[in-house]
């Protein structure tokens, strides 16, 4: 069944190109799809489109239909074009003629915008909750291990003590940012677009405030056009936003690998979040991170996508919009579950005592050893020349007495800013 069947045969192998596997993918949005109808089927009764009898056919239908996507029972069976005309059969099937009215004064257009906008809303509100939860194991991590020393590196050279909760926070604050990015794409897909029809309106007497209402929408595309323009310029700014997140992510996850190794060896994880090699024996590999890195390094390629498919688009719907969907929702569901398992995994962290008397260390401290001469009263410039002769003439010794209290006592006014931020944001 096709919502445009008009009794026209269309050859199969066209068919099976341009439907692809929308029938899978439209299982992420079929709840979204009924939810919507319920919505546009008050509206239509509102309009006296609908009797209150026909309505209340059309909303048991409905709830059925959701009770089986809710337990997973739900199928779009191959003669299907997708989860609308599986949705709209369902109803005709049980109410005739009424089944038949749902589709009025709506497109298959303004139809998948709003589920997909629905889906986008709740997915991101999600991914919001899951951030936070992890924002808050880093905030836990970062004041337990407050007072851990670990040294700093630029360039992947030693450059000057850190600690570990310098390490947790700052990973965290970077999170917030992400958050801010994530609430503007709310934002966008926040307006209804329900009633803009197949881009130009309904001649019907449609109350869009009244589905805007019903749907929770803040508020709705008032230009239909603008509405069907959205297509596309949501998922690139979805893009973006999660985009931002995985780079957070992909930055943290590559921090753990490297100091998992035994070159670094300022963290262990317990054995059973690591995998072993068929060869080697004594390998305990972070495959965990390493897949947590390489999936969001992939979503962060998805804004190239999403940009290249609807670069210079003219106005109005194209087929090209279809192909918006599939890697739009795997994006997103991978970094519901990239969170996840990376918030349960971080937990799990070992912090290791890292020895700063260690040889490849003794660089470390030639900041502290030139600020110690500066309040001492030599001039900033002669302490930094100096440190440096000493460094190049080989004769400088770590002076590695100095207390790095500064450090924890940095870390517990972060931790309260940041923290501070969070709330604000």
């Amino acid at each position: 069944m096709k919502l445009w069947d008009k009794g026209i045969n269309i050859d199969k192998k066209i068919e099976q190109f341009t439907v692809g596997n929308d029938r899978e993918i439209d299982l992420h949005i079929a709840k979204y799809d009924v939810l919507a109808s319920i919505a546009h089927a008050k509206m239509l009764h509102t309009i006296n489109i609908l009797t209150a009898q026909e309505l209340q056919q059309l909303l048991t239908g409905l709830d059925a239909l959701l009770v089986q996507i809710e337990n997973n029972t739900f199928v779009i069976e191959d003669h299907f074009e997708d989860v609308h005309s599986k949705i709209e059969y369902e109803l005709t099937q049980q109410y005739g003629d009424v089944g038949k009215k749902i589709h009025t004064a709506r497109s298959r257009n303004d139809q998948v915008l709003v589920a997909l906008h629905l889906y986008y809303k709740d997915s991101l509100l999600e991914i919001t909750s899951l951030t936070k939860s992890f924002f808050n194991t880093l905030i836990q991590l970062a004041n337990t291990h407050k007072e851990a020393l670990l040294p700093g590196y630029t360039h992947l050279q030693v450059a000057m003590p850190s600690s570990f909760g310098l390490w947790f926070s700052a990973y965290a604050e970077l999170l917030i940012d992400d958050l801010y990015l994530v609430n503007a794409a709310l934002k966008v897909v926040d307006q209804n677009p329900l009633g803009s029809a197949a881009g130009y309106g309904s001649s019907f007497p449609i109350d869009r405030d009244f589905t805007t209402k019903e749907l929770h929408f803040a508020t709705l595309k008032y230009n239909v056009v603008a509405a069907q323009m959205s297509r596309g310029k949501s998922e690139r700014t979805l893009s973006m936003a999660l985009g931002s997140l995985a780079n957070t992510l992909a930055r943290f996850a590559m921090d753990i690998c490297l100091y998992m190794s035994q070159n670094f060896d300022f963290i262990s994880f317990p054995d059973a979040l690591t995998t072993g090699s068929s060869i080697m024996p004594h390998k305990k590999n972070p495959d965990v991170f390493e897949l947590i890195r390489g999936k969001c390094n992939k979503i962060q390629a998805l804004q190239t996508e999403m940009l290249l498919i609807t670069n210079n688009l003219p106005s109005g719907y194209h087929r090209d919009y279809q192909l918006l969907k599939e890697n739009m929702l795997q994006a997103l569901e991978s970094m519901k579950e990239i969170l996840v398992v990376f918030n349960y995994a971080i937990q799990q962290v070992i912090v290791k005592d890292i020895d700063l008397n260690a040889n490849k260390y003794q660089y470390l401290f030639t900041v502290d050893n030139m600020n110690t001469l500066v309040e001492n009263g030599m001039p900033f410039r002669e302490a930094y020349q100096k440190i440096g002769n000493e460094v190049t003439s080989g004769t400088y010794i770590p002076d590695r007495s100095k207390k790095h209290s500064h450090i924890g006592s940095m870390g517990n006014l972060c931790l309260e800013r940041i923290q501070q931020k969070m709330e604000n944001s």
